[in-house]
C-alpha cells in the first residue's frame, strides 16, 4: 500500500534532524512508563561523547562502516513504528466521526416515536372523558337526590316533633316529653347549616325549645319533670333558669342585711351565717326532691350567698373603716372560717370547680403561669389565683378573701402586744431568776421561751388569715422585736466591769523592799505581794448570769432559725425569697461573742497581779532551782476557782466552752510572754526556774477545760493545739536565754532553730534579758538579719 502525501510529509518531517527537551517532571513520567538503557534516550546527551564511546580508537574508525549501515538500520525502523502508529490514529478518527453521526440519526428518530405516542394518550384521554361525563352527571344526581330525600325526611321528623312538644308543653306532660325532645335536639344537629332559612328557624326558635318561661306555681312533681326536659336543652337554658332561681332565693337576704341595717356591720356577721343554714334546711325540705341531684342547687345557692357576702363586706368595711378594731375583725375572721369550714364539710365544690375550667379555658397556659406568679397583678390575674387555690380547699376564703385588705389591724395590735411583752420582760428581769439548769436544758431566761410561743400562735393565727403579704408584713416585725430582744434583754443585762483598782499603792511601795530582800525571803514572801491589792472581777452570780445570757443567745439563735423555715413553709411560695432572719442571727452572735469575750477578760483580770508580781521577782539573784513559784500556784489557784462555775453554767453548750478557752489561752498566753521578756536581768538560775515554772503553768492550761472536774475529760484538739504552740515558744524562748552568747554565730544558729518565727525586736528582748551590752547587740542583730 503506497503512502498518502500527509503520511509522506511526516516522514520527511521526522527524518529532519531535531531534538526535543522535556520539562524534568514529564521526563521522568516517560522514564518509569518506558524505561530505556539507550544513552540516545537520556536528557543530558551529548552527541561527542557518544561517538567517542563508539570509536575510542584510531584503529577502530576502520568498523565505521558497519556502525553507519546498523544506525541507518535503526532509525528506519523506528520511521516505520512512527508511520504505524500515525495511520491507526487517522483511522480512530474517522469511525468516531461516523458513530457520532449515526448517534445523531438515533436521537432525531427517538424524538419522533415520543412526540407520536404523546398525541395518542391525549386522544385516548379525551375519549375517556367523553365516556365518563354522562356516569358522573348520574353519581352527582344520586347524591343530591339521597340527600334531599334524608333532609325531607328529617324535616317531617323535626316538624312532627316541634308540634308533639307543643301539645305535651301546653298540657304540661313533662315527663314524656324528655324522650322525643332529645330525639329532635339530634335531629337539630343535621339542620346547623341551614340555620339561615326562615323556616327552619322559626322552628329552632320554637318555645318548646327554650324552655317555658312560665314561672308560677306548678306542682312539684311537674317541675321535677321539667328539670328533666331542661336537662336536655342547651346548656345556657339551665344556666340561665339556675340563675333566676338562685338569685330568687336570695332575695330577702338582700333585703335583712343591706347595707343600712344595723345587721350589716361585722358584729352580727353571726347571723349572716344563722340564715343561710336555716333557709338552705326549709329549701331542702320543700324543694330538694324537684331538682335533679346532679344540678347541686344546694351548693349553687351557698356559693352565691358567699359572694354576695364577700362583696357586701368588702364595701361597708371600707366605708366603716374607722369602726374596725382587732377584735371585731378577728371575731368576723372566726366566723367566717367557721362557716367556710362547715360549707367544705357540706359540699363538695363541684360548683366552684365548673366556675374554674371556665375561667381556665379563656386564659392560655402562659397567662395562668403569669397569673400564679404575680401576687399583686392585675385584677385578671388575681381572679385565676384565686380560682386556682379552690383545688386544694373549694370553700377557703370564698368569703375571707374581704378581710385580707384590713389584716393591717392585726398587723399592728401583733405589733402593739409585742412591745408590750419586751417592756414587761425588762420589768420582770430585774426581779426575777433565770431558770435552772436540767440534766437536758440550759439555764435561760424565762422571757425567751415566752416570746417564741408568742411568736408561734401569732404566726399560726395569720397562717389562718393570709399566707400572702401579711404575712410578710409578720416576719417584719417579728424581725423588729428579735433585735430589740436581744438589746434590751440580753446585750443591755450584761455585767459591766468597772475599773480595776490600781495595785501600784500597794506594790510600788513594796517594790523597794523588794530589792532588799534575799532570794529565800523573796519567795517566802511572794504570796503576800499577790495578797495586797483589791481586784474588780465579776462575782460568781454575775457570772452565772453572763453564762445564762450565752445560753439564751444561743437558743434564740437556734429557735430564730427553725422560725425562718417555718416562715418559708408557710408563707406562699413565690414571697419565700423575701424571708431573711439572717440579721437577727448576726445579732445573737454578736451576744454570744460578747459574753465569751467578757468571760475572758474576767479571767485575765484575775491572773494579772500574777503576773505583774512574776515581772517584780529579782531573777538574777536567784541561785537555786526549787518547786514552782507562787505566782504559778496563785494562777492556778484563780483557775480552779473560776473556770468549774462557767464550765458547769456552760454544760449544754460545750461548742462556746470550748470557744472560752481558745480566747482564753489565745489572748493569756502573748501576755505571759511579754511578762517573760520583762522578768530581766536573769541569770542561768533564774531561766531555769523560769522555765520550770512554765513547764507547770502549761500543764495547768492543757488540763484547763477540765480542771478541778471530778470527770477526767481530755481537752478538745483545737484547744490543745494553741496552748501547746504558745507555751512551747515560750520555753524555747527561756531555752535560748540559758544558752551562751558566745561563739556568737552558735547563739544566732540556736535561736533561729529554736525560734524559727522569731521577728527581730522579740530577738532584741532576749538579748536585753541576757544584759548582753548595745555594741555586741548591734553585731548579733546584723548576723541575725544576714542569717540563712
Amino acid at each position: 500500500m503506497d503512502n498518502s502525501p500527509d503520511e509522506d510529509d511526516l516522514l520527511d518531517e521526522d527524518s529532519s534532524e531535531f531534538f526535543i527537551n522535556f520539562p524534568p517532571d514529564v521526563q521522568k513520567a516517560i522514564d518509569e512508563v518506558l524505561p530505556s538503557r539507550d544513552s540516545l534516550d537520556e536528557p543530558d546527551f551529548n552527541s561527542i561523547d557518544y561517538i567517542n564511546s563508539l570509536f575510542p580508537t584510531e584503529q577502530s574508525l576502520s568498523n565505521i562502516d558497519e556502525v553507519v549501515i546498523k544506525m541507518e538500520n535503526q532509525i528506519q525502523t523506528i520511521d516505520n513504528e512512527i508511520s504505524t502508529v500515525i495511520r491507526s490514529q487517522i483511522e480512530a478518527s474517522k469511525e468516531g466521526r461516523e458513530a457520532l453521526d449515526e448517534s445523531q440519526k438515533i436521537i432525531k428518530q427517538l424524538f419522533i416515536h415520543i412526540k407520536d405516542i404523546k398525541e395518542r394518550a391525549e386522544k385516548s384521554e379525551e375519549m375517556v372523558r367523553e365516556i365518563t361525563r354522562d356516569i358522573k352527571q348520574l353519581d352527582c344526581a344520586k347524591k343530591n337526590l339521597t340527600l334531599a330525600i334524608t333532609t325531607l325526611n328529617h324535616l317531617h321528623m323535626l316538624v312532627g316533633g316541634v308540634d308533639t312538644l307543643k301539645s305535651l308543653t301546653q298540657k304540661r306532660l313533662y315527663g314524656e316529653i324528655a324522650l322525643p325532645l332529645q330525639a329532635i335536639c339530634e335531629v337539630m344537629t343535621h339542620f346547623e347549616n341551614y340555620s339561615d332559612i326562615p323556616q327552619i328557624k322559626s322552628l329552632s326558635d320554637q318555645e318548646a325549645f327554650q324552655g317555658s318561661n312560665n314561672k308560677s306555681h306548678i306542682p312539684n312533681k311537674q317541675l321535677q319533670q321539667a328539670c328533666l326536659v331542661v336537662s336536655i336543652l342547651d346548656p345556657k337554658v339551665k344556666k340561665d333558669l339556675l340563675k333566676w332561681f338562685v338569685n330568687l332565693q336570695l332575695q330577702e337576704y338582700d333585703h335583712l342585711f343591706q347595707e343600712t341595717e344595723d345587721t350589716a356591720w361585722l358584729d352580727k356577721i353571726d347571723k349572716r351565717y344563722a340564715w343561710i343554714k336555716r333557709h338552705l334546711l326549709e329549701f331542702e325540705d320543700r324543694l330538694g326532691n324537684m331538682f335533679p341531684q346532679n344540678w347541686e342547687v344546694s351548693e349553687r345557692i351557698a356559693v352565691q350567698f358567699c359572694h354576695k357576702t364577700r362583696e357586701e363586706l368588702s364595701k361597708i368595711m371600707v366605708k366603716r373603716k374607722s369602726e374596725i378594731d382587732v377584735k371585731l375583725l378577728l371575731y368576723a375572721i372566726q366566723k367566717t372560717s367557721a362557716f367556710e369550714s362547715l360549707l367544705f364539710k357540706r359540699f363538695s365544690g363541684v360548683t366552684l370547680k365548673e366556675n374554674l375550667e371556665e375561667t381556665v379555658k379563656s386564659q392560655t397556659k402562659s397567662d395562668i403561669n403569669q397569673a400564679i406568679a404575680q401576687r399583686n397583678g392585675n385584677l385578671k390575674d388575681e381572679a385565676i389565683n384565686e380560682e386556682m387555690a379552690l383545688i386544694a380547699s373549694p370553700f377557703n376564703g370564698l368569703i375571707g378573701r374581704c378581710f385580707i385588705p384590713h389584716l393591717e389591724i392585726y398587723i399592728d395590735s401583733v405589733d402593739k402586744n409585742l412591745t408590750d411583752l419586751i417592756d414587761r420582760f425588762v420589768q420582770d428581769e430585774k426581779q426575777h431568776r433565770p431558770t435552772e439548769n436540767t440534766e437536758t436544758q440550759a439555764a435561760i431566761l424565762p422571757s425567751c421561751p415566752d416570746l417564741f410561743v408568742f411568736y408561734k400562735k401569732s404566726m399560726i393565727q395569720c397562717n389562718q388569715l393570709d399566707r400572702g403579704q401579711s404575712m410578710l408584713s409578720l416576719t417584719r416585725t417579728f424581725q423588729k422585736y428579735l433585735h430589740e430582744y436581744s438589746e434590751k434583754l440580753l446585750q443591755n443585762n450584761l455585767p459591766k466591769i468597772e475599773g480595776q483598782s490600781s495595785l501600784g499603792s500597794s506594790v510600788q511601795n513594796f517594790t523597794k523592799d523588794l530589792q532588799k530582800m534575799s532570794t529565800s525571803g523573796l519567795i517566802q514572801n511572794f504570796s503576800s505581794l499577790l495578797k495586797e491589792g483589791d481586784i474588780i472581777r465579776f462575782t460568781k452570780e454575775e457570772q452565772t448570769k453572763i453564762c445564762c445570757i450565752l445560753t439564751t443567745a444561743e437558743y434564740c439563735l437556734e429557735t430564730t432559725q427553725q422560725l425562718q423555715d417555718k416562715l418559708k413553709e408557710k408563707i406562699e411560695p413565690h414571697l419565700s425569697e423575701q424571708i431573711d432572719l439572717s440579721k437577727e442571727q448576726d445579732q445573737f452572735h454578736k451576744v454570744i461573742s460578747n459574753c465569751i469575750q467578757l468571760l475572758v477578760q474576767d479571767l485575765e483580770n484575775v491572773c494579772e497581779p500574777s503576773l505583774t508580781a512574776m515581772t517584780k521577782i529579782q531573777w538574777q539573784n536567784i541561785d537555786t532551782v526549787g518547786d514552782q513559784s507562787s505566782y504559778i500556784t496563785s494562777i492556778t489557784t484563780n483557775l480552779k476557782t473560776t473556770v468549774p462555775i462557767i464550765r458547769d453554767n456552760l454544760a449544754h453548750s460545750r461548742k462556746y466552752y470550748t470557744q472560752f478557752c481558745i480566747k482564753f489561752a489565745n489572748s493569756f498566753i502573748p501576755k505571759y510572754i511579754q511578762n517573760i521578756y520583762k522578768c530581766k536581768p536573769i541569770n542561768t538560775e533564774g531561766a531555769e526556774q523560769l522555765l520550770l515554772d512554765t513547764h507547770m503553768l502549761k500543764t495547768v492550761l492543757l488540763n484547763l477545760p477540765s480542771i478541778a472536774s471530778q470527770i477526767s475529760r481530755s481537752a478538745p484538739a483545737a484547744y490543745s493545739k494553741v496552748v501547746t504552740k504558745g507555751m512551747t515558744k515560750a520555753e524555747m524562748i527561756l531555752k535560748l536565754v540559758m544558752t551562751p552568747i558566745e561563739p556568737q554565730k552558735n547563739f544566732v544558729d540556736q535561736c533561729k532553730k529554736l525560734l524559727p518565727e522569731c521577728q527581730l525586736t522579740e530577738f532584741y528582748k532576749i538579748l536585753e534579758m541576757k544584759t548582753v551590752k548595745r555594741q555586741e547587740q548591734a553585731v548579733l542583730a546584723d548576723m541575725f538579719k544576714s542569717h540563712k
